[in-house]
């Protein structure tokens, strides 16, 4: 009777648990600088699906850059991450900015969210790409897919940062160095209108910088994660012309020490709630089910795999 009494008092408190949340897993969610996109998207992941998990507790982190996020999930610092699919892509193939740490491939696939413009944001006076040579372009953080992708675009007109002053440091360096007159461009890749970039449009005059068509082919049969995206008038205060760019995409990935019941969980929410967060946040207009493998630069996670077999996804 005792084992009995002791078995039934056991199974009671760890439904008490339960009904109170404390068996919820505590996992964080790496996003990137409160000037950028990533961020505010991230936390309204965490606002509106928070209510909706029983299997866990997303909290929101910001960091510099994708390289970060990489290296975050790797060391177990944190549990999901947004970053561009091309470093994802990078750090399974232990290339690029992974060259010498080699590849890292706990991060995997969970969703696309929507495209990241490459912006080149420059002063007056800056018309072109081969306007740069010699002036002081702030290039994105050390490590971060905005470093990456200046590089790539130096690089479809014949240029490196050899042929620039290059400077390191994130999307609010750039709009701040542009207004005071320190920078003469900075890359910006984020979701299209960036905030930095939107704030810096109410008081200063800027230029956007359009890639040449031989530019985005160069770039588009290189780097199979590029695609053709033009920004239309109105994206910007001030910006009267259609500014040709290309774009990676953002990414949602999942630590592959996370269960599967854990990320299939979190996948089936972000879609079952998808009005809530668009009501949160305009860039999950973008997300769909449908094409939420789309840009898959690597393997998805089990759990979410799982999610989209159940409706269908391939």
């Amino acid at each position: 009777m005792k084992k009995i009494l002791a078995l039934a008092l056991a199974t009671t408190m760890a439904l008490a648990m339960v009904s109170c949340g404390t068996t919820a897993e505590k996992v964080t969610l790496a996003t990137g600088g409160t000037s950028g996109t990533y961020y505010p998207v991230g936390g309204t992941m965490s606002t509106v699906l928070n209510d909706q998990l029983k299997l866990s507790e997303v909290n929101v982190t910001s960091t510099g850059a994708s390289k970060t996020n990489i290296q975050l999930v790797t060391d177990g610092e944190a549990h999901y991450s947004i970053l561009q699919n091309d470093v994802l892509s990078y750090a399974h193939t232990g290339t690029e900015i992974f060259a010498e740490d080699g590849i890292e491939d706990t991060s995997l696939w969970l969703t696309g969210l929507y495209n990241e413009t490459v912006q080149i944001i420059a002063a007056p006076g800056i018309e072109t790409i081969e306007d740069l040579r010699g002036k002081a372009v702030c290039v994105g953080d050390v490590g971060s897919g905005t470093e990456i992708n200046a590089k790539q675009v130096l690089e479809a007109y014949g240029m490196t940062f050899e042929d620039i002053k290059k400077i390191n440091g994130g999307f609010s360096d750039v709009a701040n160095g542009i207004k005071d007159g320190k920078l003469d461009a900075g890359f910006t890749t984020a979701g299209a209108p960036t905030t930095s970039v939107t704030d810096l449009a109410t008081n200063t005059d800027f230029n956007l910088l359009s890639l040449s068509t031989e530019a985005v082919t160069f770039l588009t049969e290189k780097y199979s994660f590029y695609v053709q995206e033009d920004l239309p008038v109105g994206t910007y205060k001030g910006i009267d012309e259609v500014v040709t760019c290309v774009a990676v995409k953002a990414a949602l990935v999942a630590s592959s020490e996370l269960s599967e019941d854990v990320v299939y969980e979190f996948t089936k929410a972000i879609f079952e709630n998808l009005e809530d967060l668009q009501a949160g946040h305009a860039k999950f207009n973008f997300l769909a089910a449908e094409t939420a493998l789309d840009g898959a630069s690597a393997p998805v996670h089990p759990g979410a795999a799982k999610y989209y077999a159940e409706i269908g996804v391939k």
